[in-house]
């Protein structure tokens, strides 16, 4: 049996990718999911995305005088742990600033870009808080 692993891509610049097709995610079975695997009956399988040709931000040489967004995630402690982080900043680095977001829609998805345009226009840098 050969099951298909593959991964979404998320990127500010780029978005979500999603795969089409109606592959199961990662480490899934596809018998569960009502499907069969490639080969016995079901869809064939994808081809990989293409690569996505992007590179990370430029690194900032200071962050005093900058502004730097706390997203929270949604995802369990990432509103605690943002707020700690942004007591931290208050009392260790005071020169920045800070704004503490919570990402809109679902905790996994990035299916909302409006922060993301925010965050381009008016920040310099971003922390995107999971915790757990």
């Amino acid at each position: 049996m050969t099951i298909q692993l593959l991964d979404n891509v998320i990127s500010p610049e780029v978005g979500v990718q999603i795969m089409t097709g109606g592959m199961p995610f990662m480490g899934a079975n596809p018998a569960a999911a009502g499907r069969r695997p490639a080969g016995q009956g079901g869809p064939p399988p994808m081809a990989p995305p293409p690569p996505i040709s992007s590179t990370l931000a430029k690194r900032l040489d200071k962050l005093e005088d900058k502004t730097v967004y706390l997203v929270d995630t949604g995802f369990g402690g990432s509103y605690q742990f943002m707020l700690q982080l942004q007591k931290w900043f208050k009392e260790n680095m005071p020169l920045v600033k800070t704004v503490r977001k919570r990402k809109p829609g679902n905790v996994f998805m990035d299916d909302n870009d409006e922060l993301w345009e925010e965050v381009k226009v008016k920040g310099n840098a971003v922390v995107l808080g999971v915790a757990g």
